[in-house]
């Protein structure tokens, strides 16, 4: 399937020891296990350290049949689904309860992997794990960065983002193309964002599609931005509208958010 294995075994451990070390609050005590969810275990190099941790309880799930046979066989006593992801229903596989996700994702569809962490946020305090290091440093951008764009918003209103330490290529058989990092996004204290939840993804997507224009470009199918409303009672919108979105920190696009929210009301009203 095209997958690049790691085989530095040091730094697999180090992957492995993320879903806690470092985590005052996710270190477990020693009567309570953490649940985690280990993303295409493969052959299994993250795999090993986490089933030798006492503190873990471990489900992994695989997409690759050769891989699941080589689990089956070589790691006998793990919780092991065959299955994508992507497609399957968090819910159902976790029942109850907060569980950690890790992995060495497959970087195609690292992004994908992450989206659908948003989805069960509630649920996933801790997500860590290797990905292509562009991405890395995209979700860990700050504002007015090249690399800051719609994974970085989306993410950052959810999760502390942590740039653990970067993987080069010489460590995976056969070694990539392009060099890796590992990661930590540890669940914030903000619950629920000050606006409708829905419109603010929305609005971070459209704003983004449109990166090097002002937000009154890529922002008209949103909101009429020619009104007179807007021009003359909305200053605040205006200034908003002037700007490129990797301008805007999460707190920033929240209130544009409310701002387009509030001009959609008066529209109806």
């Amino acid at each position: 399937m095209g997958q690049h294995f790691l085989t530095d075994l040091s730094v697999a451990q180090k992957i492995a020891e993320t879903t806690y070390k470092g985590q005052s609050d996710q270190v477990p005590s020693t009567k309570e296990k953490v649940r985690v969810l280990e993303i295409g275990p493969g052959m299994g190099v993250l795999t090993q350290y986490l089933l030798k941790n006492p503190q873990i309880q471990l489900t992994a799930i695989e997409i690759d049949r050769e891989s699941v046979a080589y689990l089956h066989e070589w790691y006998p006593e793990l919780d092991l689904v065959e299955g994508d992801f992507l497609k399957t229903d968090l819910n159902q596989l976790i029942p109850e309860g907060e569980f950690n996700i890790i992995g060495n994702y497959p970087y195609n569809i690292s992004s994908q992997i992450f989206f659908k962490v948003l989805e069960y946020k509630d649920r996933i305090p801790v997500c860590s794990g290797m990905i292509q290091k562009e991405v890395a440093e995209r979700i860990a951008s700050k504002p007015g960065k090249k690399a800051y764009g719609i994974l970085s918003v989306l993410l950052q209103a959810y999760y502390d983002i942590e740039y653990l330490f970067t993987v080069d290529e010489h460590v995976f058989n056969p070694p990539p193309k392009v060099k890796s990092a590992v990661i930590r996004m540890t669940r914030n204290k903000r619950r629920r964002l000050d606006c409708d939840e829905e419109l603010f993804k929305t609005v971070v997507k459209t704003a983004f599609n449109q990166r090097r224009k002002q937000m009154r470009n890529s922002l008209r199918s949103l909101i009429d931005v020619q009104s007179d409303n807007v021009q003359c009672t909305k200053e605040r919108l205006e200034w908003f509208l002037t700007r490129r979105p990797e301008q805007l920190s999460v707190e920033e696009f929240v209130e544009l958010t409310k701002l387009i929210q509030n001009e959609r009301n008066q529209d109806i009203l």
